[in-house]
């Protein structure tokens, strides 16, 4: 056969076995006709003393023309030393997203990550990630892809971004893994969608009804007195949830409370008087190393939510969250004066711009000291009783 053409290879009939015809004009560009009949266009050519085949497309699905091109192609970077075939053979046996979410959990978040921080990866990888994404090699990631997935779920802007940035890390480790090449990270510049950050404080006058509600419910016993006390210790010492809800008897200590492990690793929390008073008053069960005793024996409590929708119904405080509580600690301490930086070490913070979305309540001492200043000021030179007037200082 002088060239392959459409006609040429309509022609070639199966055999009982299969077998190739090369075309004269490009050398190693040839044709490979299956028993079944399959005709598939291929380019051959030799590579570290092994003769090496690349399928250039079906019969049928692309023709001779664009097949020989094909050829000239590969052939083309054969001149240049590449290994066509063996780059097509390492993309086959490449990982998968899917593949390599499942060693993200195994080799990074189960060793590194604490459990809650465990729980989220999972979470957005079995949701978001793996059915959007799975079946993609790790190496034909491209950012539009990330960004169409981030866009998808705009609608819920803190998922989105929480998956973007499990993205991010992920593929970094693909780097780190030699599954991607350095830098090439294709969640990079995909930028992430604002988050109103909800900020509900509870006013002195809601303090109150709380505190009237908690000493209710705990002398009728319709809640029992550890979770009355849990609620009463997140208020007063401003720790996040689990910290109060995993508390040892063992971790109460003249200094503190000393955490062996927390969200930000080991930590020392102050206890006030008044907090070693609601822990004085709560009566230890003999077996159970858990300060918030929970209903299975040795256990601490794991239901809070339930009861505390109950209570705050009662109080009259329908949208507020139990990590409103620590949002009122905050924000009590930074409204009475008191140092962005030290209400950071108080709520454990690792970095002061978490603590600086109270910053603005900083302002409400500030402009009480300034209106007691001018007050006596006002006082001691007399001024005019009618603010609309104005005093011309004549120099």
């Amino acid at each position: 056969m002088p060239k392959l053409t459409k006609r040429a290879v309509d022609a070639l009939l199966p055999r009982e076995s299969d077998y190739f015809v090369w075309d004269t004009e490009i050398k190693g560009f040839g044709l490979r006709v299956l028993r079944s009949g399959a005709k598939t266009y291929q380019a051959q050519y030799r590579k570290g003393g092994r003769t090496r085949r690349v399928s250039l497309g079906r019969h049928g699905n692309i023709t001779a023309d664009q097949a020989r091109l094909k050829a000239r192609e590969v052939m083309g970077l054969v001149a240049k030393g590449d290994n066509p075939a063996e780059k097509i053979s390492q993309h086959r046996r490449a990982p998968t997203v899917a593949a390599l979410c499942d060693r993200f959990m195994a080799a990074h978040v189960e060793e590194r990550c604490k459990p809650r921080t465990q729980k989220e990866y999972k979470r957005a990888l079995e949701l978001f990630i793996k059915p959007a994404l799975g079946a993609f090699k790790v190496v034909d990631v491209e950012r539009k892809d990330i960004s169409e997935l981030h866009h998808k779920f705009r609608h819920i802007p803190y998922q989105a971004n929480r998956t973007l940035g499990v993205l991010s890390k992920m593929f970094n480790l693909a780097e780190v893994w030699g599954l991607r090449p350095d830098g090439s990270n294709p969640c990079r510049h995909v930028p992430k969608y604002r988050e109103q950050k909800r900020e509900r404080y509870l006013t002195g006058a809601e303090l109150q009804r709380l505190g009237s509600t908690l000493s209710t419910v705990e002398a009728e016993g319709s809640e029992t007195p550890y979770i009355v006390a849990a609620f009463r210790l997140l208020l007063l010492t401003g720790c996040r949830l689990n910290e109060i809800q995993t508390l040892k008897w063992e971790y109460i200590t003249p200094r503190g409370i000393e955490l062996p492990d927390s969200k930000t690793g080991a930590r020392r929390i102050p206890l006030p008087d008044v907090a070693r008073d609601v822990l004085t008053a709560l009566p230890r069960v003999p077996g159970n190393p858990y300060v918030i005793v929970g209903k299975v024996e040795g256990r601490y409590a794991t239901d809070f939510q339930h009861p505390w929708r109950r209570i705050r119904d009662r109080a009259g405080l329908p949208d507020v969250r139990i990590h409103d509580l620590r949002h009122t600690y905050a924000s009590n301490a930074v409204s009475s004066g008191m140092p962005i930086q030290m209400v950071g070490r108080l709520l454990g913070h690792t970095q002061l711009q978490t603590t600086m979305r109270y910053a603005h309540l900083a302002d409400d001492p500030v402009n009480r000291a300034a209106e007691e200043n001018a007050a006596q000021l006002s006082a001691a030179i007399g001024a005019p009783a009618d603010r609309g007037l104005t005093l011309r200082v004549v120099s």
